[in-house]
Protein backbone atom coordinates (compact mmCIF):
# COMPACT_ATOMS: atom_id res chain seq x y z
CA UNK A 1 0.00 0.00 0.00
CA UNK A 2 1.35 3.42 -0.94
CA UNK A 3 0.61 6.32 1.40
CA UNK A 4 0.90 9.95 0.47
CA UNK A 5 1.25 12.69 3.02
CA UNK A 6 0.01 16.09 1.98
CA UNK A 7 1.63 18.89 3.89
CA UNK A 8 -0.44 22.02 4.08
CA UNK A 9 0.90 25.49 4.91
CA UNK A 10 -0.38 26.58 8.31
CA UNK A 11 -0.22 29.50 10.69
CA UNK A 12 -0.04 28.10 14.20
CA UNK A 13 -0.02 29.10 17.84
CA UNK A 14 1.65 26.98 20.49
CA UNK A 15 1.54 27.49 24.25
CA UNK A 16 4.05 26.87 27.02
CA UNK A 17 2.53 26.48 30.49
CA UNK A 18 6.06 26.70 31.92
CA UNK A 19 6.50 30.23 30.53
CA UNK A 20 2.79 31.06 30.32
CA UNK A 21 3.49 32.33 26.80
CA UNK A 22 2.23 31.85 23.28
CA UNK A 23 4.38 31.47 20.19
CA UNK A 24 3.04 32.27 16.72
CA UNK A 25 4.61 30.73 13.63
CA UNK A 26 4.04 29.44 10.10
CA UNK A 27 5.25 26.25 8.42
CA UNK A 28 4.37 23.50 5.96
CA UNK A 29 4.85 20.42 8.18
CA UNK A 30 3.16 21.07 11.52
CA UNK A 31 4.14 17.73 13.04
CA UNK A 32 7.82 18.25 12.29
CA UNK A 33 7.74 21.88 13.45
CA UNK A 34 6.09 21.05 16.79
CA UNK A 35 8.67 18.30 17.29
CA UNK A 36 11.45 20.84 16.64
CA UNK A 37 9.98 23.24 19.20
CA UNK A 38 9.84 20.46 21.76
CA UNK A 39 13.43 19.27 21.32
CA UNK A 40 14.85 22.77 21.75
CA UNK A 41 15.65 23.43 18.09
CA UNK A 42 15.48 27.20 18.63
CA UNK A 43 16.79 29.13 21.63
CA UNK A 44 13.51 30.87 22.42
CA UNK A 45 11.29 27.82 22.40
CA UNK A 46 13.89 25.64 24.17
CA UNK A 47 13.15 27.48 27.42
CA UNK A 48 9.43 26.71 27.25
CA UNK A 49 9.36 22.97 26.64
CA UNK A 50 6.82 21.37 26.50
CA UNK A 51 4.89 23.33 23.85
CA UNK A 52 1.31 22.41 22.99
CA UNK A 53 -0.42 23.21 19.72
CA UNK A 54 -3.49 25.30 20.59
CA UNK A 55 -4.46 26.79 17.23
CA UNK A 56 -3.82 26.42 13.51
CA UNK A 57 -5.16 27.86 10.26
CA UNK A 58 -4.59 26.20 6.90
CA UNK A 59 -3.58 28.29 3.87
CA UNK A 60 -3.07 27.70 0.17
CA UNK A 61 0.58 28.85 0.20
CA UNK A 62 3.36 29.30 2.73
CA UNK A 63 3.50 32.96 1.73
CA UNK A 64 -0.13 33.41 2.86
CA UNK A 65 0.56 31.51 6.09
CA UNK A 66 3.52 33.80 6.86
CA UNK A 67 1.45 36.87 6.04
CA UNK A 68 -1.19 35.75 8.54
CA UNK A 69 1.54 35.03 11.12
CA UNK A 70 2.69 38.65 10.83
CA UNK A 71 -0.89 39.93 11.12
CA UNK A 72 -1.30 38.09 14.41
CA UNK A 73 2.12 39.18 15.72
CA UNK A 74 1.49 42.84 14.83
CA UNK A 75 -1.53 42.88 17.14
CA UNK A 76 0.85 42.28 20.10
CA UNK A 77 -2.18 41.39 22.12
CA UNK A 78 -2.57 38.29 24.28
CA UNK A 79 -6.33 38.85 24.53
CA UNK A 80 -6.59 38.73 20.73
CA UNK A 81 -4.62 35.47 20.61
CA UNK A 82 -6.81 33.94 23.34
CA UNK A 83 -9.95 35.13 21.54
CA UNK A 84 -8.67 33.56 18.30
CA UNK A 85 -8.04 30.25 20.07
CA UNK A 86 -11.43 30.22 21.81
CA UNK A 87 -13.29 31.15 18.62
CA UNK A 88 -11.86 28.08 16.88
CA UNK A 89 -13.23 25.67 19.50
Amino acid sequence: MCRFFVFMPVTYIIFSAKLNKYYVGACIDMGRRLYEHNIGHSKFTATGIPWVLVYQEQHQTLQLAKKRELEIKKKKNRKYIEWLISSAS
